[in-house]
């Protein structure tokens, strides 16, 4: 059964938040980091057929934010470049780049890459410095933050 665009989009939002509600999940077992993983493609699959470059980039960000949480750094780092390429190719500055960087090194870090999360933590604060909206800027700051230590 097709479905409309409409329908592709409320899906691509809903799965994101469910991704978004297992990775908080204090209590998260391996059945849930595996729907987790799943639910996460689900969402950029509804995404691919109505989304706009900022929606992959938020895709790919999320999966790599999924595979990094889960220490699965070869993922983890194949789709923070991706989000990364996606800003870069479509102009996406502000948010969506620095949230690019702290992908990038929280995927770096799962991989052990000491020099490298230092080298994007830095590009993401810079970036951070252009978020207009103080909430989104107190969100990346925070995850800067928690990577740091």
């Amino acid at each position: 059964m097709p479905l409309t665009d409409e329908q592709h989009e409320q899906c691509g939002r809903a799965l994101f938040n469910a991704v978004w509600a297992l990775l908080e999940k204090p209590d998260r077992s391996q059945d849930d980091d595996e729907m987790m993983v799943h639910t996460c493609h689900a969402m950029y699959l509804h995404w691919s057929k109505v989304g706009k470059p900022v929606n992959f980039a938020r895709a790919e960000w999320q999966l790599s934010r999924v595979y990094s949480v889960l220490d699965r750094s070869e993922p983890g780092l194949r789709h923070a470049q991706r989000c990364l390429t996606i800003c870069r190719d479509h102009g996406l500055g502000d948010f969506d780049l620095a949230f690019a960087h702290e992908a990038l090194a929280r995927a770096h870090a799962a991989a052990g890459h000491k020099d490298e999360v230092g080298q994007h933590l830095k590009l993401a604060e810079e970036a951070g410095q252009a978020i207009k909206d103080a909430e989104d800027r107190q969100l990346l700051f925070s995850d800067l933050r928690a990577l740091a230590t």
